[in-house]
């Protein structure tokens, strides 16, 4: 396709992607400092934040560090090489992580200890609480602490990513013998948060506090002349082995992960600057590489004060997701997928019917064979156990089980065991591709022969992220989508050419193309002077491609309408090349994980679901699934869904050309709107429970 933009510089066209990324951590870290927001969800966005950060330092910084070692010169799409980059992202990643602890620090733990919550120094304790604190340390800590002694006959040891130690600087063994160094791990497996006993149950002290407190029972008789608390961050990236099994091969990976290139160090601010130059020197990593931090290290561990029993005040109102369907209709879900066709928009609607239909399944003397693709399952599935349960019975029990699905690795070889120990067929993804498309199939006998039902997803089969994040699952029993999902599998599970399908649209096979004339149709009608639009909400927007098209529609006159979570490197609003392109991301209570799709195609709107972002990843290098949604009811309800969507004053942001995010400005006397809460109360009063606050049916969104 001629898009008519050569000779346009690529920094004019696109957005840098690494820094899209840091700037939606931004807008989580805008959740945390929310007055509007209670205080423990806005300690939870912190924590947040401090995870987000370390997958960004380990998957996307270890990355670009690949590419400067191997002197990789080349730009992306924004005209930046990987050392460009690098500098640039270290620069917005240390004033991000800087802000971080500006709210948690005179903000957040301020707060909690005016309600009753503290977490203090171990050298505040009084005395009746540090003789508590260190017989536990005595008891409890001491024997599972191993010093290591770092000297010419003993290199530095190899740390796990992201675990927390403790560096002491000792005095010299003898007059004119340099500093001795020792290293201390923080056991990942005892709580991070000591209890304190005295005033208030609810007083804290850090573990490493305590290990660095009460040092001289870790080094009798020495001299300690600092200690700080450190943490490295290493490259994520996985290398398999092509000649190994796909299994054995990402095993063996996932050893190698334990020793690869430090990326970032984390040292306390208390350590000197020779001692901070010294650690970056043993641990191999670059000035702009090294953050040097107040305590707390690693947020994460205020997690635990998230959930504190009490204090309901200091969190959101429960919700509890609607149930779509009656008890007398979840125990018969064929029937009523036989009957029509059912939306459910998570987390607003109950997870139930998807696992009842599983669990249906497994226990059915009818059904002859489940077929399901899995990536994020969680700890306790009960979806796996179904499935293990209907091997165990001897159904013909089919997984495509995707390892890849990164830092969840371990968990999905426990659960491919497992499955495969029932009799289960486990297909352990396709080498090369990751399979995250989201699809069961059940097969099952009727008194009309055999009838397939499916269930298709834009999220995982995960009951706990169901009820945090926010997605569609279709569920139907038509014939075409059948069809389709059994020439999908059979596709992945046997010797074939890609299917020919019907409705389903697959990557990498077909996917991005589908998308590429869809955009291209909507061009076409603006040309010709028809009303064009398209619509759509996704997690990220990267691909160069999709891009560029959606440009040549906008000079064409489409009105492009996106939600984009994350990710963006799309530049909205720029004269004579995206003027009718806006871009809004809403960041609330639930994670926005949804992809919905719709182009106007002269009226008669053709509305799809996905479990893809439009990124090269998911168009060229995953299995990927684009359904379209065809009941009227159900395509009623995703349009719904989007409108409100995209009326977000609240949590909604506006991208500006600048690559700035604002709020949304509003019309004179127009009321602010959060879409999470509209949808919260929507399914409460679907659910015939009372409310407290409407708002008013909706309308044009704001400009």
């Amino acid at each position: 396709m001629s898009t008519g933009l050569a000779g346009v510089n690529g920094a004019d066209l696109f957005f840098n992607r690494e820094l899209s990324w840091l700037a939606f951590n931004e807008r989580v870290l805008e959740e945390s400092r929310d007055p509007s927001n209670p205080l423990l969800e806005r300690v939870k966005f912190a924590t947040i934040v401090a995870s987000n950060l370390d997958e960004f330092f380990m998957v996307r910084v270890g990355g670009l560090k690949h590419g400067v070692r191997n002197a990789d010169t080349r730009t992306d799409p924004s005209g930046l090489t990987p050392a460009a980059q690098l500098k640039a992202v270290a620069e917005r990643a240390h004033a991000m992580i800087a802000a971080l602890y500006d709210v948690v620090l005179s903000d957040h733990l301020p707060n909690l200890a005016a309600r009753g919550i503290h977490v203090l120094g171990a050298d505040t304790l009084d005395h009746v609480s540090r003789a508590g604190v260190t017989a536990y340390f005595r008891d409890e800590v001491l024997p599972a602490l191993t010093p290591l002694a770092i000297d010419s006959a003993r290199p530095f040891p190899i740390l796990a990513t992201l675990t927390l130690n403790i560096a002491f600087r000792l005095a010299p063994a003898a007059e004119g013998d340099s500093p001795r160094l020792a290293v201390v791990q923080v056991p990942a497996r005892l709580p991070r948060l000591v209890r304190v006993g005295g005033a208030g149950p609810n007083r804290f002290v850090l573990l490493d506090e305590v290990i660095r407190a009460e040092f001289q029972a870790l080094f009798p008789g020495q001299t300690l002349l600092e200690a700080a608390a450190f943490r490295l961050t290493r490259d994520a990236e996985l290398e398999l082995d092509e000649d190994q099994s796909y299994l054995d091969a990402l095993e063996q990976g996932l050893r190698k992960r334990r020793r690869s290139a430090v990326v970032r160090l984390e040292i306390e601010r208390r350590a000197s600057d020779e001692f901070t130059d010294w650690m970056a020197t043993l641990v191999g990593v670059e000035r702009d590489d090294v953050y040097r931090l107040p305590a707390p290290l690693d947020l994460r561990a205020l997690s635990g004060l998230v959930d504190l029993p009490g204090f309901a005040d200091l969190r959101y109102r429960s919700f509890q997701p609607a149930e779509v369907l009656p008890p007398s209709d979840a125990s018969d879900i064929f029937s009523v997928l036989d009957e029509r066709d059912l939306l459910l928009h998570h987390p607003y609607d109950s997870f139930d019917p998807v696992v009842d239909f599983i669990e249906a399944a497994a226990d059915d003397s009818d059904v002859l064979a489940i077929k399901q693709t899995l990536y994020r399952t969680g700890g306790d599935s009960p979806i796996v156990a179904a499935l293990t349960r209907a091997a165990d019975q001897g159904k013909q029990v089919t997984v495509l089980l995707e390892l890849m699905a990164r830092f969840d690795e371990q968990r999905n070889i426990r659960w491919a065991r497992r499955l495969e120990e029932m009799g289960a067929h486990v297909i352990y993804g396709i080498r090369h591709y990751k399979v995250h498309g989201k699809i069961a199939l059940v097969v099952r006998r009727t008194s009309s022969g055999l009838k397939r039902y499916v269930h298709l997803g834009t999220g995982n089969y995960n009951n706990v992220t169901a009820r945090q994040y926010t997605d569609f699952g279709l569920m139907t029993s038509d014939a075409d989508f059948g069809a389709d999902a059994s020439a999908f599998f059979s596709s992945l599970t046997g010797y074939s050419d890609p299917p020919r399908l019907r409705k389903l649209v697959m990557a990498p096979t077909a996917l991005r193309s589908h998308l590429l004339k869809l955009i291209e149709r909507e061009t076409r009608r603006a040309e010709a002077g028809q009303s064009a639009e398209i619509r759509a909400k996704m997690n990220s927007l990267v691909d160069p491609e999709i891009v560029l098209a959606l440009y040549v529609a906008s000079r064409a006159g489409v009105v492009v309408r996106l939600n984009v979570r994350g990710m963006c490197t799309l530049r909205p609003g720029v004269a004579g090349l995206s003027e009718t392109i806006t871009v809004v991301s809403v960041v609330g209570r639930f994670l926005e994980h949804d992809r919905i799709f719709v182009f106007h195609n002269g009226g008669d709107e053709a509305v799809y679901l996905s479990s893809a972002d439009w990124m090269p990843r998911n168009l060229d290098k995953r299995i990927e699934l684009m359904f379209p949604v065809e009941s009227p009811a159900c395509r009623r309800r995703v349009l719904e869904s989007l409108d409100v969507m995209f009326r977000d004053t609240v949590k909604g942001r506006r991208l500006l050309p600048s690559g700035e995010w604002r709020v949304p400005s509003l019309a004179a006397g127009t009321e602010r709107f959060d879409a999470q809460t509209h949808f919260r109360q929507q399914a409460t009063r679907d659910a015939g429970e009372p409310v407290g606050t409407t708002f008013e049916p909706l309308g044009n969104p704001p400009a």
